[in-house]
């Protein structure tokens, strides 16, 4: 058996090369070796099978970790360390989407695929806004949202019901046309058929012979307690229709929460700011404050200070997991009145004079009371 040489060195990349400079990479050896560029060339069959070989592995993030840490050893390969490809078609087919921007799907002159196979639709992503409240207690959402899928008329083949498709003629049912040039062959989109690799002569009215039709669906969605802003829901098959008979893509619902003032929100803790009287913070009191959902009735610690905080277990954000509901917090802050009443104002003087506290207004202990 040959030697086999590092994949890394085959592609001509570092190890710690990222999964696009991996794909650059093989890129550009399969546009320099590939057999419709080297007819007959064996050597060049030989490199592009290398190339191959070598993608297969590290553009795998298992197999390429594997590799990393026990080398060849870790695959039991056929012919050569090729990646077991007998044949450029076992490229192709594996590797096809790689061919696209410069061989027209990689199929090269001769080679046909088929343009009718089913293909499934794209993943669509639509974001909500949701209430602080909403998140607490879970709520059932309707989205309305635009979309195309496959027509039912003519079940996406664009053709009247009743007819069918043809073998486009211009490129014989391949989508491309082929161009050779010296030793190059380039392949480009059918002119015809725009790649379809089939024309039809009568096309479907209800979706203009494109075999797809806008539609607006409506649908109601789930979301449950203990989201948060950036939490996405994935809603199978609600996404854009298959092509050809393929399954619909996925619905992916991103949660927005709406900022509420009253509250702030950390993990599934809840944070709030009660401003009591001076009375109630020097001499205790009951006192109702919000939570999200309603009320809840506290208690103000005889003596309490300006920032402490009263925690009320339970009324926070419920957990997604289930497990638990976190707390409300609520912090005290002091509200000073600018005005009293005369009343409120001579018994606040009686205190401070029994305190020997010197306030304004104050004639007993002023400075010039106390000088004569």
């Amino acid at each position: 058996m040959p030697t086999q040489r590092d994949y890394y060195e085959i592609l001509g990349v570092e190890k710690g090369a990222d999964q696009e400079s991996i794909k650059k990479a093989y890129r550009k050896l399969a546009m320099q070796f590939h057999p419709d560029k080297n007819p007959g060339n064996k050597e060049a069959e030989d490199k592009f099978k290398e190339a191959a070989g070598a993608y297969e592995i590290l553009s795998d993030s298992d197999k390429r970790a594997k590799y990393d840490r026990f080398g060849h050893s870790a695959f039991s390969q056929g012919g050569g360390g090729f990646g077991g490809f007998s044949n450029a078609e076992d490229i192709f087919s594996q590797f096809g989407d790689i061919f696209g921007d410069f061989f027209g799907g990689g199929m090269g002159s001769g080679r046909t695929q088929s343009r009718t196979r089913s293909r499934r639709g794209s993943d669509l992503r639509y974001v909500t806004e949701i209430s602080l409240k909403d998140v607490v207690t879970g709520i059932d959402k309707e989205i309305v949202f635009e979309t195309d899928a496959q027509c039912k008329e003519c079940t996406g083949t664009g053709a009247e019901k009743g007819s069918k498709a043809e073998t486009c003629k211009t490129c014989a049912g391949r989508g491309q046309v082929v161009r050779t040039q010296g030793f190059f062959q380039m392949a480009t989109t059918c002119p015809t058929c725009h790649g379809q690799g089939q024309t039809v002569k009568n096309i479907c009215k209800p979706c203009d012979g494109s075999g797809r039709v806008s539609s607006q669906r409506k649908i109601k969605v789930t979301i449950p307690a203990g989201v948060d802003s950036g939490t996405r829901l994935r809603v199978t098959g609600e996404g854009e229709g298959g092509f050809n008979g393929g399954n619909a893509g996925d619905l992916y619902v991103e949660v927005a929460v709406k900022d509420n003032p009253d509250f702030e929100r950390d993990g599934d803790d809840l944070y709030s700011v009660y401003k009591a009287d001076y009375l109630q913070m020097v001499l205790g009191s009951d006192v109702t404050v919000k939570t999200v959902t309603g009320e809840k009735e506290i208690e103000v610690p005889k003596g309490a200070q300006p920032g402490e905080r009263i925690r009320i277990p339970g009324e926070g954000i419920p957990s997604l997991r289930g497990a638990r509901r976190g707390d409300l917090f609520i912090q005290l802050e002091v509200e000073i009145p600018k005005k009293v009443s005369k009343e409120d104002e001579k018994l606040l003087k009686e205190v401070a004079q029994n305190r020997g506290i010197n306030v304004h207004g104050d004639s007993k202990n002023s400075f010039f009371s106390k000088k004569k």
